[in-house]
């Protein structure tokens, strides 16, 4: 019985390894392809080593694809040796910058698993992987978009190294305590919460989760996060362990995912490069009382949590009813943003400060630019920001942060810089409240002392240059095979 069951999964194994080394021995001639298209002699290809970078939305123009360029354009300055391979979907892109366009990128889009999400994206993610593998496999991988999964196909097929930079865990020991103490959240449904036999269902499925991201991630050579909170939930994972799970991994059916543990226990905080010169021209004086809030309408910012705590400033300090009002500024993606934006055009209403709140959708970035360079406060409601690319862009333009106490925004960004501030922290609609009346009502000392001394830390501490330092400090060089 037990043959039974093993003759077929051994098979599908046997003819798996015979395909992956067919792929690596025809990958020589595809390489070369790849070096004549480059005008590259044959001395200078048998020196040259390919890094390829795995980044389905290479053209999203996020602080994603930042670092994915950023990276680029370092490498390219300081690895003569080195040519970059991008393996993206992003159809306009010139061909230069990618060698392969994925025709199934829509296997990692949310809408095509509206259920089971994560799982059916990192399902995706590896038929991505082994569709980049099967048009070239280079001598290191690296993944910038944070699909792990992709590492076992890149293993088995190419047996190549792989490193990755993480922008947040696609799964954290967060979410898996929320579903175990069954707390509503926009991860965790009520549907779900309110049910103690959902609950446990939800739960077993993010362990099984857990315990396979878990071992993608330690396949990986080294790992780069982008703030302080994203590198303490990966080294959790990394240090991750399920004994009952652990113990079903010699199932043959789980054969394929027993890729070797690269041995890494801890990740590296690499800040990413954000570009704020043009924002730093902004005058730090004469700002307007303008509370600006620059996000996309998704449900994990938190956008109501603004407009209560704007209530709760106006309804405790009614001196700034006359002259103050917010501007909520961000981007909808689709019909379920559309709706959200309606719902907060109803809760303002409702709490009565319609007439002080304005809603700006999908701005063109000259728009976004103008406002804040007239603005005097940021607000970042997010619970958990894994980093906090606006609370920078804040900062660099003169606007003083209010911010929710966790994440990056609180480890890594809105912190004292000798001994003094450069924001303000809150959890609450009355902590926030509080804040913003404080940053509203600072002297005009304090007021340009602190939007100087947050322009500087911003502009030093997440520019290009230091992100380029960390990349090299990551050790990624070592893991390119010998010329």
């Amino acid at each position: 019985m037990l043959a039974l069951i093993l003759l077929p999964w051994l098979a599908i194994w046997l003819l798996l390894t015979v395909y992956s080394l067919v792929l690596r021995y025809t990958n020589r001639k595809r390489k070369q392809v790849v070096f004549e298209q480059l005008g590259l002699s044959a001395d200078a290809s048998r020196s040259t080593r390919l890094v390829g970078f795995f980044h389905p939305y290479c053209n999203a123009g996020g602080g994603g694809e930042r670092v994915l360029w950023t990276a680029i354009a370092a490498l390219q300055r300081t690895e003569p040796d080195v040519v970059s391979i991008v393996y993206s979907g992003d159809t306009d892109a010139s061909k230069s910058e990618i060698i392969k366009k994925a025709t199934s990128r829509w296997l990692v889009e949310d809408k095509t698993w509206p259920r089971f999400t994560i799982l059916g994206q990192s399902l995706g993610s590896m038929v991505l992987a082994w569709e980049a593998m099967s048009k070239l496999i280079p001598d290191l991988f690296i993944d910038t978009m944070g699909y792990a999964f992709s590492f076992h196909v890149v293993n088995f097929l190419g047996g190549i190294p792989v490193g990755a930079y993480v922008h947040y865990p696609t799964i954290s020991t967060d979410m898996l305590e929320r579903v175990r103490s069954r707390k509503k959240w926009h991860t965790n449904t009520e549907t779900v919460s309110s049910s103690a036999a959902l609950s446990k269902i939800k739960l077993f499925y993010y362990r099984i989760f857990m315990c396979y991201y878990a071992r993608s991630l330690r396949i990986a050579r080294f790992l780069m996060v982008n703030s302080s909170w994203t590198k303490n939930h990966v080294d959790a994972i990394l240090q991750h362990s399920d004994p009952l799970l652990d113990a079903f991994s010699v199932i043959p059916l789980l054969l394929f995912l027993r890729s070797p543990n690269a041995g890494l226990t801890h990740a590296k905080i690499v800040y990413p490069p954000c570009d704020t010169r043009e924002m730093a021209k902004f005058t730090l004086e004469g700002r307007e009382s303008i509370i600006m809030s620059v996000a996309q309408f998704r449900p994990e910012k938190d956008h109501a949590a603004q407009l209560r705590a704007f209530h709760h400033l106006l309804k405790v300090h009614p001196e700034h009813v006359a002259n103050t009002k917010m501007v909520l500024l961000g981007g909808s993606r689709n019909a379920g943003d559309v709706e959200r934006v309606e719902g907060l055009r109803e809760l303002a209403k409702d709490l009565k400060i319609e007439d002080r709140v304005q809603f700006i959708v999908n701005a063109r970035y000259p728009e976004m630019l103008e406002l804040l360079s007239r603005a005097s406060i940021g607000m970042n409601t997010m619970v958990d920001e894994h980093f906090g690319i606006n609370v920078v862009e804040y900062m660099a333009t003169g606007v003083i942060p209010v911010v929710h106490a966790s994440g990056g925004p609180l480890k890594d960004i809105v912190v004292p810089v000798s001994g003094e501030p450069t924001g303000y922290h809150a959890d609450s609609q009355e902590t926030f409240a509080e804040a913003l009346h404080t940053a509203l009502t600072l002297s005009p000392t304090e007021d340009l002392a602190i939007r100087r001394r947050a322009r500087k830390w911003a502009l030093h501490r997440f520019s290009e240059e230091e992100f380029e330092k960390g990349w090299q400090a990551s050790g990624w060089r070592r893991h390119l095979p010998a010329q």
